[in-house]
């Protein structure tokens, strides 16, 4: 248990600094899920409880100081609730909610408490102290990496002894009415997304995908290919079109 802990808390210091300054998208509930099911020793049910996490978690980006609840953080507690009490990924989201909720308080004390490190930089800019931005920079970062690593590890190795708990004296009626409300959380995953892309340039591909999957029965991997190939030919159509406009352009000043 104390070097999957430490695994975990590992991992989840990368998603700390991937989160905030790199985002390749390793911190998502896809990605993290998945890796703490390998750690734990289960991937294919780190790998569902990723992915339910995803659907449910779809439209939960941070904005400037307006922190969502942290997904990370929920994932790794939802994929080990999911994968020690033997539960549903349904189930282990209403369980998760709780820690992501506390993670993204403590994410915004740290930000809160970093506030007069701003100052300093802005002396440092000001006697082009290139070092010196350095440094604090590199000190936010281990700060960060530290609060999700400490909680990471803690999630793992002391969430172990919570989790029996909660299995030997949560009713079991709660834990199915957790699996219903996990369960509705996808559908508003993909309603927050869909707030964000509703325009009436992007809509239309999205009725058009819906067609394809629901009426055609298309899998989604193809529908993927199909709407990236349009994609890529609207951007070179768009390209295309942009040079030729230069050109004609050019030409007319040059008859002139």
């Amino acid at each position: 248990m104390l070097m999957e802990a430490i695994l975990v808390g590992l991992w989840a210091a990368l998603c700390g600094i991937d989160k905030f300054d790199i985002f390749t998208g390793i911190h998502r509930p896809l990605v993290t899920g998945t890796v703490v099911g390998l750690i734990l020793g289960d991937l294919q049910m780190g790998l569902i409880a990723g992915a339910t996490f995803e659907l449910a978690w779809l439209g939960l980006v941070a904005n400037a100081g307006v922190q969502p609840p942290d997904t990370t953080v929920g994932a790794i507690v939802g994929t080990m609730f999911a994968i020690k009490l033997d539960m549903s990924p349904e189930a282990a989201i209403g369980m998760a909610i709780p820690f992501a909720l506390a993670m993204q308080t403590l994410v915004i004390f740290l930000f809160t408490s970093c506030a007069p490190m701003m100052q300093k930089a802005d002396e440092y800019a000001e006697e082009c102290n290139i070092k010196g931005i350095d440094n604090l920079l590199y000190t936010g970062l281990s700060l960060r990496a530290a609060l999700y690593a400490i909680v990471g590890f803690s999630a793992i190795y002391f969430g172990a002894n919570g989790a029996v708990f909660i299995q030997e004296y949560l009713p079991e009626d709660m834990v199915k009415g957790m699996a219903i409300a996990g369960g509705m959380m996808p559908a508003v995953g993909f309603a927050m997304l869909l707030r964000t892309m509703f325009n009436t340039h992007i809509l239309p591909y999205f009725f058009l995908g819906f067609v394809c999957t629901t009426y055609f029965d298309l899998p989604i991997l193809a529908v993927a290919v199909i709407f990236t190939s349009i994609a890529v030919l609207d951007y070179l159509n768009q390209k295309q079109s942009k040079n030729n406009e230069e050109s004609n352009a050019k030409e007319f000043n040059d008859e002139l």
